[in-house]
């Protein structure tokens, strides 16, 4: 009887590990991987000066762009600049992403007077300028220009 009481404790384990087990660990799995890309390929980051006076004087393509909570046109650039930043062409390009109401430094040092502006720079130099933009082509060209 213990025998046959073992097999069955045998099936059932592995009933459990197929059924259960193996999904969980393979979507554990792929979270992880999905994560590791995400931050492998995202260039968006929360403004730092220190850093960007070091991109900026190291030549690095970057983005500065002012958003606001409050701001409709913000929140619609928001997904759009996201999924720019996540694509193959804009992986070498840093998108920072400063609180327009209290980067007041940032913003006179650039003159940047309304939210939703986003400030492009390479080499140093400011290449381009936008505001107010939510057009996702639009938004790629501005982009490109830290890039070319």
């Amino acid at each position: 009887m213990s025998e046959t009481m073992s097999e069955l404790d045998c099936d059932r384990m592995n009933l459990f590990l197929e059924n259960y087990m193996k999904p969980l660990v393979s979507t554990i799995a792929s979270f992880a991987l999905l994560l590791i890309a995400t931050l492998a390929s995202a260039a968006e980051v929360p403004f730092n000066q220190a850093q960007f006076d070091a991109d900026k004087t190291a030549g690095k393509p970057v983005a500065v762009v002012f958003h606001a909570w409050w701001c409709p046109t913000c929140r619609a650039q928001a997904p759009l600049l996201k999924t720019l930043a996540e694509q193959p062409e804009f992986a070498p390009v840093t998108v920072y992403i400063a609180n327009y109401g209290s980067e007041k430094n940032l913003k006179k040092s650039l003159g940047v007077t309304k939210q939703s502006t986003i400030v492009v720079f390479k080499g140093g130099v400011e290449r381009a300028r936008s505001t107010g933009d939510t057009r996702q082509d639009s938004l790629a060209a501005l982009l490109r220009n830290a890039l070319s």
